[in-house]
């Protein structure tokens, strides 16, 4: 079975328009077959014509069928208009646009399609009419709805209860700040009245500060003056010590000459420095032998 992508619904109701357009153009093919009925019944009497009047007869015809193919075509542009506008209507109910495209009309694929599903439809002997097939019009505008509609709304009513819940949330946030805000204002004037008292005790503990300082600078001073003059005095000290230290050792180196000189005089100094020459010389001797 040929299939146009549409939908159960939609497509039965395809079906139906379908229907109504075949016993249409069924009227209008009878209209043109009585038209050349009527012709052959009341014109063709006689057994010969001359040209003239077989061309009379054809121009006769020719009009009444282009008036009976005109007014039928007529009327299904004007049927097609109210099928368009009924369409519309509904469409338009639910705040729709919809869009036609009329190069699609002249498709010769899609026509061929539409065709081959006309024909699967229509001469299938077994195909049990739908139950929609038997509906004379469209439903009313106010019952139901398409399902793409119906899925719309109901989203559209998710996002709602979204927003609603979001401005809930927002809502408690911005009590919330206002709470903190009144918070933090009180917060801050506490906080300003202690600066003002940490103010003044700073300015004092600041007082008291510069006159320790300045009381620890006179006793520095002071104490500088004392440490200097006591480097002075110790320098002082210094230099006269190493005088008389020189002066002492002068004399020591003095004493201990006169005391060698003395020492050397005596006759025990005499003795020892022959003793010592003499075993020197027995030291010689004993080298000499040694090297023997």
């Amino acid at each position: 079975q040929a299939e146009l992508g549409l939908n159960e619904h939609h497509q039965n109701e395809v079906i139906s328009y379908m229907r109504f357009a075949r016993f249409k153009r069924g009227l209008c093919l009878k209209t043109v077959d009585s038209c050349f009925q009527d012709l052959k019944d009341s014109r063709l009497v006689e057994e010969t014509f001359t040209v003239d009047e077989v061309a009379d007869m054809l121009d006769g015809l020719q009009t009444v069928v282009h008036s009976e193919v005109e007014s039928e075509l007529i009327n299904t542009t004007y049927t097609n208009v109210l099928l368009l506008r009924q369409l519309f209507s509904q469409a338009e109910k639910w705040y729709l646009r919809l869009q036609t495209d009329v190069s699609d009309l002249e498709n010769r694929e899609l026509l061929e399609q539409v065709a081959e599903f006309e024909k699967s439809e229509f001469t299938s002997s077994n195909k049990k009419p739908s139950a929609d097939l038997t509906k004379p019009k469209l439903a009313p505008l106010n019952e139901g709805g398409s399902e793409l509609l119906n899925k719309t709304v109901a989203h559209l009513q998710e996002e709602n209860e979204k927003l609603k819940a979001r401005l809930r949330t927002i809502e408690t946030q911005a009590t919330a700040a206002l709470d903190e805000k009144v918070k933090l204002e009180k917060s801050l004037k506490d906080l300003q009245v202690i600066q003002g008292d940490q103010k003044t005790d700073a300015n004092q503990d600041i007082t008291e500060l510069e006159n320790k300082v300045a009381a620890l600078k006179c006793q520095f001073e002071k104490t500088l003056n004392d440490a200097t003059e006591n480097q002075k005095f110790l320098e002082d000290n210094l230099v006269t010590t190493k005088h008389d230290l020189l002066k002492v050792q002068d004399q020591l180196s003095t004493a201990q000459k006169e005391l060698e000189k003395k020492f050397q005089q005596t006759a025990a100094y005499r003795n020892m420095k022959e003793i010592l020459s003499k075993k020197n010389e027995q030291i010689k001797d004993l080298r000499k032998k040694l090297a023997k």
